[in-house]
């Protein structure tokens, strides 16, 4: 699902402005132009990020920012025309994960979003990874399952690394040779299968479910925690 974005910008034509890049972009979009609408629509319908104009009527954007992180950790971008060190300072110790001063680029105002999904895509992956219980030494060539040790073969080591990259997606048994052996020998189908069933046999004895490398008929193989 496309991200949802909060902008919450007085001046109309800024807004919009800012909208209608967004949606080319693939966001989705909701607009206010009163900063003491904000709460209550964070709440009622959690937004992705929040664009946040300083001088706002009805309640300024400090103080929104600041009520916002006593319950959410939503991405901020803090828009202003103030350009005093002060006010930038004071904007992200409050809990603004980003600062941009008016006259602005509106593909720059999309670039730091997609800057900040990014960077929080990337946390939750190594969150992931370091709370997975199948850990993969890439440099010593080792891997564990629930900190029991993998006795893999160099070729069981790339076929586990390699399908666990990118669990779901599904690998031709021609495409797992290719990566398996880059020095091009000949190897037939029942080669990539007899390595599977090893590996597979490995991390059951790990205790690990039968089912985590799954045969897809007439595709491959796939990954699946």
């Amino acid at each position: 699902m496309s991200k949802h974005i909060l902008i919450v910008e007085d001046e109309i034509k800024i807004a919009q402005l800012l909208a209608d890049y967004f949606h080319a972009n693939q966001f989705q979009t909701t607009l206010l132009h009163e900063g003491s609408e904000v709460i209550n629509t964070v709440m009622q319908s959690v937004p992705d990020l929040i664009l946040l104009d300083l001088m706002l009527p009805g309640k300024d954007g400090l103080e929104i920012c600041r009520e916002v992180r006593q319950f959410s950790n939503i991405p901020i971008i803090m828009i202003t025309a103030r350009v005093e060190e002060i006010d930038r300072i004071l904007g992200l110790e409050i809990g603004a994960d980003d600062y941009i001063c008016k006259p602005f680029s509106p593909r720059e105002v999309v670039a730091r979003a997609k800057a900040i999904f990014r960077r929080i895509d990337q946390a939750v992956t190594c969150s992931q990874k370091l709370n997975s219980p199948l850990q993969i030494d890439q440099d010593n060539y080792q891997a564990s399952f629930n900190s029991i040790h993998l006795e893999l073969t160099p070729v069981e080591f790339r076929l586990l690394h390699i399908l666990n990259k990118t669990p779901g997606k599904i690998f031709s048994r021609d495409q797992l040779m290719n990566v398996l052996y880059a020095d091009n020998r000949i190897v037939t189908d029942r080669t990539i299968d007899s390595h599977v069933k090893n590996l597979r046999k490995k991390l059951y004895n790990a205790g690990c479910g039968e089912d985590v490398i799954r045969s897809v008929y007439g595709l491959g193989y796939k990954c699946e925690w």
